[in-house]
């Protein structure tokens, strides 16, 4: 066996990419997309149709241009999610605009908007997840969808272990830490540029977190994310999902290497591990004293805007045609 199909029988493999091509080659069981991933798939030839498509709606729909441009943009996000999904067995996440992570309120009405849009299009939403940004506002607009509305939510831009436990604590579906950001983060600030899979600050985050979450039942299920190399994937194995690009599902379809289950809810549950109670002012203090999570936070969100508006961009040239 390859040792993608070695990871597939333990773990939930997802394929974080925007093209439907390598997710029919690679088979996984869910898709994640992100307006910078949206965007390079845009620029493609053989997408061009979901942008015309989303061009035509944001025409239809809108009084003027701003209007136009923003219903094109959640039909953009929809159409390829709609693809997506007739491709893979599970769910696809579609993220809210990241410029929203600080208004709970907002995103809570967007993400009803784009869950709306499915519905128009047949399409349940126990198969989308909802992406929002872990700001303590982000995951209060978790609760909200999670609690009162159904939609369920993927937490994503986690670099702290207490940002993980708030998205925990109010029953979020999915959260997505972020392993090869935290390494990008201790490779530019330390003098340590490289580590074994195991020794991996960023696949110690995710550990921890795993680990946490079932010793304590919490429902909420762990998907890392953002990978630089197969052997932070192989540090995980056994995680309850993991979103991984093209090119490293690639490489781990052209391994046979024997995998080792590295993670397991057995093992979680013989640790000794500290119950965390995290509330608003432990949470802001927690992230305002890990400088690397602080950091990687706000320049996530701050790439994820600026890719959005890129997108915009496109559409409102296409729009003024």
């Amino acid at each position: 066996m390859s040792s993608l199909d070695q990871l597939k029988a333990i773990t939930t493999v997802v394929a974080d990419t925007g093209d439907f091509e390598a997710m029919a080659k690679f088979k996984p069981t869910d898709a994640t997309t992100n307006p910078s991933l949206i965007l390079a798939a845009a620029g493609m030839k053989s997408y061009q149709k979901l942008i015309d498509e989303a061009v035509s709606y944001g025409k239809e729909k809108g009084s003027d241009v701003e209007a136009q441009l923003s219903h094109a943009m959640d039909k953009v996000c929809i159409n390829f999610g709609m693809e997506i999904l007739k491709i893979i067995p599970g769910r696809v996440s579609t993220e809210v605009d990241a410029r929203l992570s600080f208004d709970t309120k907002a995103m809570v009405e967007k993400a009803k908007q784009l869950i709306s849009l499915y519905k128009e299009n047949n399409v349940s939403k126990e198969r989308i997840l909802i992406k929002l940004s872990s700001t303590w506002e982000g995951i209060q607009a978790a609760k909200i969808l999670e609690s009162e509305c159904g939609i369920h939510c993927n937490m994503t831009l986690i670099f702290n272990f207490h940002q993980a436990i708030a998205c925990g604590d109010v029953k979020a579906t999915l959260i997505s830490p972020f392993v090869g950001r935290i390494f990008d983060w201790f490779v530019k600030n330390t003098d340590k540029k490289s580590y074994e899979p195991l020794e991996d600050p960023g696949v110690q985050s995710v550990t921890k977190i795993y680990n946490y979450y079932k010793k304590y039942g919490y429902k909420t299920v762990v998907m890392g994310a953002s990978f630089r190399n197969t052997g932070q994937i192989i540090g995980l194995a056994g995680c309850d999902l993991l979103t991984i690009s093209p090119k490293l599902l690639d490489e781990l379809s052209k391994s046979n290497d024997e995998l080792q289950t590295q993670l397991s809810v057995e093992s979680a549950k013989s640790q000794k591990i500290e119950k965390v109670t995290v509330d608003e002012n432990v949470f802001r203090w927690e992230l305002n004293e890990d400088a690397m999570a602080t950091e990687k936070l706000a320049e996530g969100i701050r790439k994820f805007g600026v890719d959005a508006v890129k997108l915009e961009n496109l559409l409102r040239e296409r729009l003024l045609k």
